[in-house]
């Protein structure tokens, strides 16, 4: 498997070879490669990625998956509608 063709997180197009450079910098939580690569931060918020990245964190250091924290989800507190985002150039 080749780790430049493999996606683990679809949201944010990042690839299996991102996640193990991120390892072999130092990154060596969730929360940590979450913040640099993005992980988790999509539309899907984590639900598929960061299992995938837990599994291959915890092969590359030894650690088993139930000692991995996963980051805390922080889901809008209610959702908000585009047209408050925009402005009409007519209004001053």
């Amino acid at each position: 498997m080749d780790p430049e063709k493999v996606i683990v997180c679809r949201c944010e197009d990042v690839l299996l070879s991102d996640v193990l450079r991120a390892i072999e910098k130092g990154y060596r939580d969730l929360e940590s490669i979450k913040r640099l690569l993005r992980v988790g931060m999509g539309s899907c918020q984590g639900r598929h990625c960061l299992s995938i990245i837990a599994r291959v964190l915890a092969k590359a250091t030894s650690l088993r998956i139930d000692e991995l924290n996963y980051p805390p989800s922080r889901p809008p507190l209610m959702p908000i509608q585009l047209k408050y985002f925009v402005s009409d150039e007519d209004e001053e």
